[in-house]
């Protein structure tokens, strides 16, 4: 790929003996294997049933010729659940199934509700395979994996054999890879994210009746007007090599502070457009609306959904914690806070945590660098005016 994926923790894995294959392709002896190792994620479990389940398809010309028109046409990918439509044969009636199984397995897994839709989505790893698919080329099925530090990619053929791929080492041959719509997955669990901090006494609309006639009344000359939030003019993540069977990631930032009831507050924001490291991204977004403050400090924590994140789970977990701490009558910086509430599997093999930036003020203007020396943003202040 010429871009990469935002890379956090390295975590050391064994590597497996490696034989050659073809043209210097470093694959293992094909040889039946368990579908996933025990201490898979259930998001990952699910994705290597599917990429299993549509590799043995494959060996149906329709549905090959279907999946190869159907991912020259979306490169970004194609919806795995409509693939097997309207064909007849077992191969169609299995992967149909198997893919509506995965489907609904995913959107639980992730907390998300079982009326979302489609979300595996598949996608060839690399355009210059194309040529090759193209040709007759007879391809494997793999999947993207939520392991960035992976030394080897298990892919499967026609016959339901398993390969061991080198992750550092593009394929000679093609490779499908299954992996999650995130952009999809980011767009709902950002929404339940927000209703469950909400309902649990620490998002946008978490405050009392008189807490809100109080902020009204206290700066009511403002909200007739509008009010200041601050704006990211540029935004960017440092660079590092990414592996070729990884795709985007899709980000969100959790913006925390004390509301106008002194109680502590949450905002989520989609940052669906931060996707690769090592680019710099433009997106004059608004970040913080001040007005929902009670001080003029606030802190950010920069997440990744990189397709085993589970909303609700996130929720819960913030709330819990959140709602322990109590307005001292002035700024508590709360990043620690939001940090000690992520689940402990999230600091294994593939956190979700990015960055973080403390004491974003109202008047806070340029480049600021985060904690964690993973990235920076630069931002202004913007007065949004009332129509």
């Amino acid at each position: 790929m010429s871009q990469s994926r935002l890379r956090r923790a390295v975590v050391a894995l064994t590597a497996l003996p490696l034989l050659a294959l073809g043209a210097g392709q470093a694959v293992a002896a094909p040889a039946p294997v368990p579908a996933a190792p025990a201490s898979a994620s259930p998001v990952a479990t699910i994705e290597d049933e599917a990429a299993r389940t549509l590799a043995a398809s494959l060996a149906d010309p329709a549905l090959r010729e279907r999946l190869r028109s159907a991912t020259a046409a979306a490169p970004a990918g194609a919806e795995l659940a409509p693939l097997a439509a309207g064909l007849p044969g077992a191969a169609a009636r299995t992967l149909a199934s198997t893919t509506a199984r995965a489907d609904r397995g995913v959107a639980a897994a992730k907390g998300l509700g079982a009326d979302l839709g489609p979300l595996l989505r598949v996608q060839l790893a690399d355009p210059s395979m194309r040529a090759a698919l193209d040709a007759g080329a007879a391809p494997l099925v793999a999947t993207a994996g939520t392991d960035d530090h992976a030394r080897t990619v298990r892919a499967y053929d026609t016959a339901g054999r398993a390969h061991t791929l080198d992750a550092a080492a593009l394929p000679t041959r093609p490779v499908y890879l299954v992996d999650i719509d995130t952009a999809k997955a980011l767009t709902a669990g950002i929404d339940l994210l927000q209703r469950e901090l909400t309902a649990r006494g620490v998002g946008s609309a978490a405050q009392t009746a008189a807490a809100q006639t109080a902020a009204a009344q206290s700066s009511a000359a403002r909200a007739a007007a509008g009010w200041w939030g601050t704006k990211i003019t540029s935004v960017r993540v440092n660079d590092d090599e990414e592996p070729w069977f990884k795709g985007a990631a899709e980000m969100f930032s959790l913006v925390s502070g004390f509301g106008q009831d002194g109680k502590v507050r949450v905002d989520s924001v989609a940052m669906p457009y931060l996707q690769y490291d090592g680019t710099t991204y433009y997106p004059n977004q608004i970040l913080v609306n001040w007005s929902n403050y009670k001080y003029n400090l606030a802190d950010v924590v920069l997440m990744e959904d990189d397709g085993d994140t589970n909303y609700l789970a996130l929720a819960q977990a913030v709330a819990a914690v959140l709602l322990t701490i109590a307005d001292q009558g002035a700024y508590i910086p709360l990043v620690n806070a939001v940090l000690a509430a992520l689940p402990t599997s999230w600091w294994t093999d593939d956190p979700d945590y990015v960055e973080s930036w403390y004491t974003l003020a109202r008047t806070s203007t340029g480049q600021l660098n985060g904690a964690r020396g993973n990235g920076w943003m630069t931002v202004e202040p913007y007065w949004v005016s009332q129509l």
